[in-house]
């Protein structure tokens, strides 16, 4: 059992090569200790909405050393928990003179793990890559994993979640057993991250995220349309502002570098008081962040960029960004693709872009999605273009192909790239992404290029399909391509400017994948979550595909 002074956490969250950041959330304001290698440092909490939160900077380290850490609130020890099962939780530093390894993945459900949940949810991939990682060797451990978005899902709660909803408000008034404000969103956390063997996987392995729509709500953000729909709605306002809030604190937070935290205002209001020796409430300047955020999504960034020795990872926001005039469609808006376009660059031996929403879908839905757009944007008339917004809210068509202007911009920066007109060009260019509850692995077709353009997809991590819906998906994707393409034609759809094709998957099941990068040669591995004899309490790992990516001679 942990202490009841310990709410949530020890997250381990951004570490390099001599510095790591750790999380926690605290039952009141407090002093937070973390010790390793007979050293301590210290931070005091913060608060939002009456809970208590600190992000310790653990620095002055050596590249590539590990060592085991402790947690103390006030004084008392509050991690690891004595009776814990798993391995002590350490801080790992990085050394780029090694290989470097990268899980990910993408849509997580928070149910429990017992036999009920495995046969609605299947088996939580996460959790059985946590009880694989604590009881095998830790140098084959991965540095750090990155969360694709829905690591928490706001819109379809679980049972739990609805009991503590229906503990606080009428579940029978909007927004029902959706989520309302911060409150309930720092119960869907705790719900989320709370598990014994996730929770040490968490305290022992660095983490990466950003958002995707049931983060805040499902389809969020997809046109201008569903977004005034929702600004109408009374409850949406308290909604989007605890929802981007909460992401803050419990995930964006974490993301950032020293250096980049330093320079977020947020940020900055928390460091000055502590150096006043107060605890600050951030309560009124997280809200009016949040908000602002919402309304005006140039104010506030939430991609970011870090160059892990010869590779670099651009990990973009393709939510909150978006342009939605239906004259205008973009996932990005000018500014954050001027920042992405000044990232995607050459001299690196990778580039890794992570994007929730994958960049490259199968063809059939690339070329369903992106006629979905021309003819919601009157490509056939008015009337049709009704029936066009009402398809693409219903069906979820909002990727990057159905928003074709930003697709091709960034398309248009991959070839510069991919042809050495930005530099020296990568071995690879590969797009990690989820959402979209089927896992697979593209490639551009090379026409003579020296770099690799790839798109990984893991996901979900806990959330499968119904099996009739698989079927469907598969046939909508690959079976009716050549006759998609010809009706996106007819909407004057732009033909993109390279093709592809599938070279591993689509596979369906729960899974997490593990990127390794070697020099220029690139591993990918998708392994899934089994139980074996009925024990769904002891979940196994099964590798699914197992991939080399060699470099162009």
């Amino acid at each position: 059992m942990t202490s009841d002074a310990l709410v949530l956490g020890p997250l381990l969250r951004y570490v390099d090569e001599r510095s790591a950041a750790i999380w926690v959330e605290s039952a009141r304001a407090a002093q937070v200790a973390v010790t390793a290698a007979g050293r301590t440092w210290t931070a005091a909490t913060f608060t939002a909405h009456g809970h208590h939160y600190a992000l310790v900077d653990v620095d002055g380290l050596e590249p590539g050393s590990m060592q085991d850490y402790t947690v103390e609130i006030d004084g008392a020890r509050v991690w690891p928990p004595p009776d814990s099962p798993y391995p002590p939780s350490r801080i790992a530093t990085l050394d780029f003179s090694k290989p470097l390894r990268m899980a990910f993945g993408s849509c997580r459900t928070s149910v429990p793990h017992d036999r009920a949940g495995n046969r609605t949810h299947g088996v939580d991939a996460l959790r059985a890559y946590a009880l694989k990682m604590a009881s095998g060797d830790h140098e084959k451990w991965p540095d750090m994993v990155l969360f694709l978005g829905d690591q928490v899902y706001a819109d379809e709660t679980s049972d739990a979640m609805q009991e503590f909803i229906a503990a606080r408000r009428d579940i029978d008034e909007d927004p029902g057993e959706e989520l309302k404000d911060y409150e309930e969103y720092t119960h869907l956390y705790q719900l989320a991250w709370t598990d014994p063997a996730n929770r040490w996987l968490l305290s022992t392995l660095p983490s990466l995220m950003i958002f995707d729509d049931h983060d805040i709500r499902d389809d969020w953000n997809t046109s201008a349309t569903e977004r005034e729909q929702m600004a109408a709605t009374p409850w949406w306002q308290e909604r989007i502002v605890g929802g981007l809030g909460s992401y803050w604190v419990y995930q964006h937070l974490g993301n950032l570098s020293p250096g980049h935290r330093q320079a977020d205002p947020l940020w900055q209001l928390i460091v000055a008081g502590r150096e006043s020796g107060r605890e600050v409430d951030v309560t009124a300047a997280l809200d009016e962040l949040a908000d602002r955020a919402d309304k005006q999504p140039d104010s506030y960034r939430w991609s970011y960029s870090h160059d892990l020795g010869d590779t670099r990872l651009i990990v973009v926001d393709s939510r909150a960004a978006r342009v939605l005039a239906p004259d205008r469609r973009s996932m990005l808006d000018d500014l954050e693709m001027q920042w992405l376009n000044e990232r995607v660059q050459g001299g690196f031996d990778h580039l890794l872009i992570g994007t929730s929403l994958p960049f490259l879908l199968s063809h059939g839905l690339h070329n369903l999605e992106a006629w979905s757009e021309a003819v919601a944007g009157g490509a056939w008339g008015q009337r049709a273009a009704k029936l066009g917004e009402r398809l693409r809210q219903g069906a979820d068509f909002e990727h990057w192909a159905a928003f074709q202007q930003g697709f091709l911009e960034v398309a248009s920066m991959v070839l510069e790239v991919a042809d050495g007109k930005r530099g020296a060009p990568p071995a690879t260019v590969t797009f990690l992404s989820g959402d979209v509850h089927h896992s697979y692995v593209a490639e551009v077709s090379p026409d003579g290029r020296k770099t690799r353009v790839l798109q990984a997809v893991c996901s979900p991590i806990r959330n499968p399909l119904p099996r009739a819906i698989r079927y469907g998906m598969a046939f909508l994707a690959y079976g009716l391509a050549a006759p998609l393409g010809r009706l996106a034609r007819r909407a004057r759809v732009p033909d993109p400017p390279f093709g592809w094709r599938n070279i591993e998957g689509p596979w369906f099941d729960n899974m997490l994948a593990t990127l390794e990068v070697n020099g220029r040669h690139l591993r990918m591995r998708w392994e899934k979550g089994v139980v074996e004899r009925g024990d769904d309490d002891h979940p196994s790992l099964e590798v699914v595909s197992d991939i080399e990516i060699e470099p162009v001679a």
